[in-house]
């Protein structure tokens, strides 16, 4: 099982390979929204801000999301790990529900040039 470092280690990993996209994926993650990561199996959350084309994390919680942020993820662990590594395919977690993504329409129309 993943820990809580482990985790906080991906998501900035996420948000430095966010940063260094091509133009497209880049112009995709140019957003300014609240964000958080709910860290299923640790009960941990993330919390900060997508911009300037990354993840800013600003907290970490105990528990699940205490404010509901703009784009919110949840999944476990080993998933977060696993995804940002390259190791399991997003479009396939989220379909089968192993990874939760909730955010605007708007939102969720340009985040998923991501997938």
């Amino acid at each position: 099982m993943a820990t809580t470092e482990e985790c906080r280690a991906a998501l900035d990993r996420l948000s430095e390979n966010m940063r260094g996209a091509e133009r497209e994926v880049r112009a995709a993650t140019d957003l300014d929204r609240s964000v958080s990561c709910h860290v299923t199996d640790l009960d941990v959350t993330f919390a900060g801000r997508m911009t300037g084309g990354g993840i800013d994390v600003r907290e970490t919680l105990q528990g699940p999301p205490r404010e509901k942020a703009e784009i919110r993820l949840a999944m476990t662990g080993d998933d977060l790990v696993a995804l940002v590594a390259g190791e399991l395919n997003f479009a396939r977690a989220w379909g089968s529900g192993r990874v939760r993504l909730e955010a605007g329409l708007r939102d969720l129309f340009r985040l998923r040039k991501l997938l």
